[in-house]
C-alpha cells in the first residue's frame, strides 16, 4: 500500500507545472479571455484591420520588453528605454535630413541606443550604483539631448524611404480601381510584425542555447555563485543592458518610422509597457526567472487590453488605471511563485 502511495505522489510531482510554467499559462489564459470579452462587446474587434493595428501597437511594447526581459533576468531594470527611444530616433532623423541613406541613418540610431545600455551596464557594474538610480539618470540624460538637439521641436519630411519600416507590409495586394484610385485587396503582414518575429526567436535562442544567456541566468539567480562559477559578472550585465538600449533603438526606429516623423517627446512611460510585459509574462523582478515567450503573451496583453478599450471608448487614463492594476497583480503573483 504504502508503495502506491508513493508511485501516485511521484506521478503526481511529474504531471505538475512548474511556477514558471503555470505563469506562463494563466498569461496566455488570460490573453485569451482579453480577446473572448472584447471580441463579444465589439463585432469590428476581430477585423483583419483591427488584428493588423494591434501587431503595429504591440510590436514596439514588444521588442522594449524583450530587451528589458534580459536585463530583469539579471536581477536589474531599465527605466531608461523610453527615453533611449526618443534619443535613437532624434539621431536617425537628424541624419536622414542632413542627407545619409535610411539604413545607415537607422543603423547609427540602433548604436546609440546600444552605447546608452553601454552606459548604463558601465554606471551599474563599476561605479557601483543601484540599477534603478543609474537607468533613472539615463532616462533623463537621454530625455534632455533628444530635446536639446531638436529643440523640442518635431523633425518632418524625411522622405517615403523613412517610412518603409513602421508602414510596410510583406506580402500587401493592391490593385487599382478604374477610377484611378487603388483598393487594397489583402493589406499584407506588416514589417514591425515580422521584426518582432525574427528578435524574439534570436533572443530566446541567445537566452536558451548560447553560452551567454546561460550567464545572464545564472547571474540574475545567484550574482555571488555566478562568479566563483567563473562567469564575468559584470560583462554579463553589461551585454544585457547593451542588448536592452539597442532594442530601444530599434524600438524607436520602428516607431518615428510609422509616423513618418521624429519626436522627441515619443517613449514617456514606454518603460512601464516593457516592465509590465517582462513581468506579467513570467519575469521576476528578483532576477533568474523569465523567458522571451511569456514577455510576448504579456506585450500582446497589454497591446489588446488598450486596443479594446479604445474601441469600447475608455478613456486613456482609466486605461493606465487598468495597466496599473495588471502589473500589482502579475508582481504579487511572482512574490507568491517567490515564496513557494
Amino acid at each position: 500500500m504504502g508503495d502506491l502511495i508513493a508511485k501516485a505522489r511521484a506521478q503526481g510531482r511529474a504531471l505538475s507545472l512548474s511556477p514558471e510554467a503555470f505563469h506562463k499559462l494563466s498569461a496566455l489564459v488570460t490573453l485569451l479571455i482579453l480577446i473572448f470579452v472584447f471580441a463579444l462587446s465589439s463585432p469590428a474587434f476581430l477585423s483583419i484591420n483591427n488584428g493588423l493595428t494591434v501587431l503595429l501597437q504591440t510590436s514596439v511594447i514588444g521588442l522594449l520588453g524583450i530587451g528589458m526581459t534580459m536585463v530583469i533576468i539579471t536581477g536589474g531594470i531599465d527605466l531608461s528605454v523610453g527615453s533611449v527611444l526618443a534619443l535613437s530616433g532624434t539621431v536617425t532623423g537628424l541624419l536622414v535630413q542632413a542627407g545619409v541613406p535610411v539604413l545607415p541613418a537607422m543603423l547609427a540610431g540602433i548604436a546609440v541606443g546600444a552605447l546608452c545600455g553601454l552606459v548604463n551596464g558601465f554606471v551599474i557594474t563599476k561605479m557601483r550604483i543601484t540599477p534603478f538610480v543609474a537607468t533613472l539618470g539615463m532616462m533623463l540624460i537621454a530625455r534632455g539631448i533628444a530635446l536639446q538637439l531638436t529643440g523640442a521641436a518635431p523633425i518632418s519630411r524625411l522622405g517615403e524611404a523613412f517610412g518603409i519600416l513602421g508602414n510596410g507590409a510583406l506580402f500587401r495586394i493592391v490593385e487599382m480601381r478604374e477610377n484611378g484610385f487603388p483598393r487594397v485587396v489583402f493589406p499584407g503582414i506588416p514589417y514591425p510584425a515580422i521584426l518582432l518575429l525574427i528578435v524574439a526567436i534570436a533572443a530566446a535562442y541567445l537566452l536558451r542555447r548560447r553560452q551567454i544567456g546561460r550567464h545572464i541566468y545564472a547571474t540574475g539567480s545567484n550574482e555571488e555563485a555566478a562568479r566563483l562559477s567563473g562567469v564575468v559578472v559584470d560583462r554579463t550585465k553589461m551585454i544585457a543592458y547593451a542588448l536592452s538600449g539597442a532594442l530601444a533603438g530599434l524600438s524607436g526606429m520602428v516607431l518615428m518610422s510609422r509616423l513618418v516623423t521624429v519626436q522627441p517627446n515619443e517613449g514617456v512611460m514606454y518603460e512601464l509597457d516593457a516592465i509590465a510585459a517582462a513581468v506579467i509574462g513570467g519575469a521576476s523582478l528578483m532576477g533568474g526567472v523569465g523567458n522571451i515567450s511569456g514577455t510576448m503573451i504579456g506585450a500582446f496583453i497589454i497591446g489588446i487590453l488598450r486596443n479594446g478599450l479604445n474601441m469600447a471608448g475608455v478613456s486613456s487614463f482609466i486605461q493606465q488605471i487598468v495597466i496599473g492594476v495588471v502589473v500589482i497583480l502579475a508582481v504579487y503573483v511572482d512574490q507568491l511563485r517567490s515564496r513557494r
